[in-house]
């Protein structure tokens, strides 16, 4: 049997095989609202015969989006506008669904990616002022952020279990938590960003202190039979940063709290990065943690081939791939890995008649 093909449990959350679909933001909401295109952009890699689908990085606070376009889950209205698409998506599949919920800290009030993704200054259209550990900015020539507070703290930490209570109410199947690629979390762990001098900075154990709180506070709102995971970066790739060593550290620290799984990826902190980009050049990281704890590991970063897929699981070095530009590029690669490993995958009945020839018993039947 192909590992990249066998199920597992996660929880209560029984996956049909490792092939996750990870969370990729679309910049399409209105007022933090999911709109129709959301409705097509989950309703097809809903049908790929992945495991999970992960939605993008939700905000859990209007100041907490990437870009005004970005989706969020704080209100009544926002809550609505998800489950119109939740609805409609689960109409046509089965697929488990899980939701990112996330605050982007410092790197908060951007344009949209193709129209450069500058930050916009408070005060100009679609901007406003950002929040993050400490008063140091992504970029220098940006606008500094403001130190939250204690009860910008708390306020935080509270929004972060009232999306996850919003994410119950619409049956979502898994939350997992944004701790990765230079936002709000992330910029909690990393001494690069956070140059606190109170019990939230300074030693390994006080930076993971503020993220610790928010994973507790979300495992306590979301019901105790589903999952609750992290993502994070394992590595700043920059000198004096967030690096594996701490980042085993706090996956042990969120494995004794009850995490149920960890998405490792890297980077995103600090604009002086130098990442080694190849193909899956953040597994070793993915392997690290895997080493370390018991909780199911998620690998991701230029994982395109379904044999490096399928050695990534089959050799141990992760539970699970993650894939996002691959899935957007070919919206069925669980299809076609499939029948390259010999295995089957659930496909919609209206798609049925796709299957080759050679393929005889590629589907398994009705989603």
């Amino acid at each position: 049997m192909s590992a990249l093909f066998a199920p597992l449990r996660i929880r209560g959350l029984e996956l049909a095989n490792r092939i996750v679909i990870a969370p990729m933001c679309q910049y399409s909401a209105v007022d933090g609202c999911m709109t129709d295109w959301h409705l097509i952009h989950l309703g097809h890699l809903a049908l790929s015969g992945a495991a999970l689908l992960t939605i993008e990085a939700t905000a859990v606070l209007p100041e907490g989006r990437i870009s005004y376009a970005d989706v969020g889950l704080w209100d009544d209205q926002s809550e609505a506008a998800m489950g119109r698409v939740l609805e409609s998506v689960r109409r046509w599949s089965d697929m488990p669904i899980a939701l990112q919920i996330a605050h982007a800290g410092r790197k908060a009030s951007t344009d949209l990616p193709w129209k450069g993704g500058a930050q916009i200054p408070p005060g100009k259209k679609n901007g406003w002022t950002t929040f993050a550990p400490s008063p140091i900015a992504y970029g220098e020539d940006e606008d500094p952020p403001e130190a939250l507070d204690r009860d910008g703290l708390a306020r935080v930490r509270d929004a972060f279990a009232e999306a996850a209570r919003r994410a119950a109410r619409l049956g979502v199947d898994a939350v997992q938590i944004h701790a990765a690629h230079g936002y709000l979390l992330h910029q909690f762990l990393s001494p690069l960003s956070n140059r606190r001098e109170d019990d939230y900075g300074g030693r390994l154990e006080n930076r993971i202190r503020f993220p610790l709180e928010v994973f507790d506070a979300v495992r306590a709102a979301f019901p105790a039979d589903k999952a609750v995971t992290v993502r994070v970066s394992g590595s700043d790739w920059v000198d004096g940063g967030w690096d594996a060593e701490q980042t085993v550290a706090f996956a042990a620290a969120l494995e004794a709290r009850g995490c149920d799984a960890i998405h490792v990826s890297s980077g995103g902190l600090h604009p002086g990065q130098r990442i080694p980009v190849g193909p899956s050049y953040q597994v070793p990281l993915a392997r690290a943690v895997k080493m370390a704890t018991r909780m199911p590991v998620v690998a991701v970063g230029h994982i395109t081939e379904f044999d490096q897929a399928e050695a990534i699981v089959g050799t141990g070095d992760a539970d699970l791939v993650a894939l996002a530009r691959a899935m957007l590029f070919n919206p069925r690669w669980p299809w076609h890995a499939a029948a390259h490993l010999g295995a089957r995958v659930k496909a919609p009945d209206q798609y049925l008649r796709s299957q080759p020839r050679q393929n005889r018993d590629l589907f398994d039947f009705g989603q």
